[in-house]
């Protein structure tokens, strides 16, 4: 059997894996919290992995595949940052209790692995699905161990370097601006030109492509160009406000609905079409508990048996329940209420989590883990549970008092956030199991290593968001009233799930512009499947996208579109150029280069703000200032803004040159 002998599993890889994945959960959940997205670990994971492992001479590909596998679950498990931080919002937290928020991702992520396993054989091996991340972090290992010279490290040391750089001149120093924006006004009407300068960001829109970063752009247009002068011109601007702060404000409050409607119906959508896969996927899984593992006899094909699939279900069954109790134990309701809402919020979980891994995973077969469209599952989760619960609101009297919606609203999201953590988790599983079918490893191996990743990852994701949170405060949920609120993580994603959820509980909903969005999404999904005919899957317009572009602010946007041209303009470039000179491993080694200097300027970014964030924290907590590196340069505002650009611009001329030398280097 090839690779039989090779070391696989070992203590090493392990403790290397838990330390990735510790530095890359801390950089997600701060990119998460700042723009709505994080960005999956894989593949900087493996170049890591085989950087350090090269030093030990009896290393292997399978090894480092496995620390990969392990490190992958931090960008994937701090994707709960996308619901629990509206338990602050909302202001029924004032912290973030350490074994609570760590029961809720390991035991999330848990059942993320356990359900995909009955879906591997039927969506990764007997599957066209193109699997884009997983087959990347494949190449990526094999030239590793094919070339131990140069593994790329030096692609993700030198795009982190530059983008910490830039991130602590901007958010550190505070001496260049993170965006700016032009402003058109005619007559009531307000159209916005807005432009972001994240390196992080541009990186994140390589990774995208132009499919995607044409897509966010239409939201961008449909956003700025139509929508929001439609309203501010079609509206009553209060006489207290400028015509740009009631632009932003029309956008917030009634655009930003359109958006969240153009997701939701994207993402029930792509479960229709997936329903197919997915029926398959459960009948598999059922005769795969009944005939063990008789059909499964090599090393390559050999799952967790369905006994301690079964076991480890239980186990992670109760610790739902436990932390579903300390929950609702907290709450002042009868004994025989918090026990039936213990039952249905943990059937709720495991329930809707089994359903949405199967979606979960083949989106990320079609599309990649980064590009699936978690969100829209996550907001569907918080529909489904919060209408669940409001019939038991109505039936026991809970609903009469403010205090048991609020209650309500915040188990909704509780919940919520166990759910989201399977989709993540089973999102990123059959992701890392197609690079292993790839790199012939061992299928039970690497399910353990997920796990593992998972639990190491959860006892991470709390203190950082505790950090973050004191260090910079939430969009509405600022830990100290003199805190600055321009400064303040957004949060988007967890904005949007409370936002729905108080919505339905006080009935307080803004459907119309909701409905509007699935009216438009509907519409775009026409749009979609009619560019996919005509020209064979060559063009698209995902859905979700555009409702990205609708819903995130501009400034965070604009860079990603940025990125996905940039994406485009080099590759056509480079293969232009490949076939001209007849050599097509350069389209591959440009591919490369441009993927890890992407994940590097991410990281480093992402890295940075983190440590900031500490720095700050210590600051605030001995009486000093929000901003103690800040320089506080006088009439600086254009300078900083002209100084952010050609910054901006420079980072674009050195990514390019970092893929271009590709042809150079052939």
């Amino acid at each position: 059997m090839p690779h039989s002998n090779l070391k696989e599993l070992t203590f090493r890889g392990i403790i290397l894996g838990a330390l990735i994945t510790v530095i890359f959960t801390a950089s997600n959940v701060y990119l998460g919290l700042k723009v709505g997205m994080t960005f999956a670990s894989s593949i900087p994971a493996a170049v890591i992995s085989m950087a350090v492992l090269k030093f030990f001479k009896d290393s292997s590909i399978l090894e480092n595949n496995m620390v990969q596998t392990q490190a992958s679950a931090a960008g994937t498990l701090s994707s709960v940052i996308f619901v629990l931080p509206g338990l602050l919002m909302m202001g029924y937290w004032n912290d973030f209790p350490f074994w609570q928020t760590m029961l809720i991702c390991a035991s999330g992520g848990t059942l993320g692995v356990l359900f995909t396993i009955p879906l591997r054989r039927a969506m990764v091996v007997n599957s066209d699905l193109p699997y884009p991340e997983g087959v990347a972090a494949a190449e990526i290992l094999k030239a590793g161990n094919h070339d131990k010279g140069d593994t790329g490290v030096k692609d993700i040391a030198y795009g982190g370097l530059l983008a910490g750089v830039v991130a602590f001149l901007t958010n550190g120093l505070r001496v260049m601006a993170d965006g700016a924006s032009a402003w058109i006004q005619t007559s009531k009407a307000a159209f916005q030109l807005p432009m972001g300068f994240s390196l992080a960001l541009l990186g994140a829109g390589y990774l995208i492509g132009i499919v995607g970063g044409i897509a966010i752009l239409v939201g961008l247009v449909l956003t700025w160009g139509v929508a929001v002068p439609f309203f501010t011109m079609s509206g009553d601007m209060p006489t207290d406000m400028g015509l740009i702060d009631f632009a932003m404000s029309t956008w917030k409050t009634k655009v930003r609905f359109i958006g969240v409607g153009t997701i939701g119906i994207a993402a029930i959508w792509t479960l229709l079409v997936l329903m197919k896969p997915m029926v398959e996927g459960m009948v598999h899984s059922f005769r795969m508990l009944k005939s063990g593992q008789s059909e499964s006899e090599h090393r390559i094909d050999i799952d967790l048996s369905p006994k301690t699939m079964i076991y480890i279900l239980i186990a992670t069954v109760v610790l739902i329940v436990i932390s579903l109790h300390h929950f609702i134990a907290a709450a002042p309701i009868s004994p025989e209420l918090s026990i039936l809402l213990v039952v249905v919020c943990t059937f709720l979980a495991v329930f809707i989590g089994f359903f949405v891994a199967a979606a979960s995973g083949y989106m990320a077969g079609l599309v990649g883990s980064s590009s699936s469209p978690i969100s829209g599952i996550g907001i569907i989760s918080v529909i489904v549970i919060s209408l669940a619960l409001v019939s038991i609101g109505n039936a026991t009297g809970l609903f009469e008092t403010a205090d048991g919606q609020k209650f309500l609203t915040a188990l909704t999201l509780f919940t919520a956030s166990i759910v989201l953590t399977t989709a993540t988790i089973s999102n990123d599983n059959l992701q890392d199991l197609k690079t292993g079918l790839l790199v012939e490893a061992t299928p039970w191996r690497q399910q353990v290593a997920l796990i593992i990743g998972c639990f190491v990852g959860a006892l991470v994701i709390a203190p950082v968001l505790e950090i973050l949170y004191h260090a910079y405060g939430f969009s509405g949920a600022l830990p100290r009233p003199d805190m600055d609120p321009t400064q303040a993580l957004s949060a988007p994603q967890a904005t949007i799930m409370t936002t729905i959820s108080q919505g339905i509980f006080t009935n307080k909903l803004e459907w119309t512009y909701i409905l509007t969005g699935v009216g438009l999404g509907a519409v775009l999904i026409i749009i979609d499947v009619f560019l996919k005919k005509v020209s064979n899957k060559t063009f698209a317009l995902p859905v979700l996208a555009v409702g990205i572009g609708i819903y995130l602010p501009p400034s965070i946007n604009t860079p990603v579109v940025v990125g996905a041209f940039l994406a485009w303009f080099i590759n056509r470039h480079i293969a232009n150029y490949a076939a001209r000179i007849g050599d097509k491993q350069i389209s591959a080694k440009a591919e490369r280069f441009g993927t890890l200097f992407s994940a590097g300027l991410i990281v480093g970014e992402s890295l940075m703000g983190v440590i900031l964030a500490f720095i700050i924290a210590a600051s605030v907590t001995s009486g000093g200032s929000e901003a103690p590196l800040a320089l506080n340069l006088e009439n600086w505002g254009s300078i900083g803004e002209l100084l952010g650009l050609t910054v901006f611009i420079a980072g674009i001329i050195i990514f390019a040159s970092r893929v271009l030398r590709a042809k150079k280097s052939d």
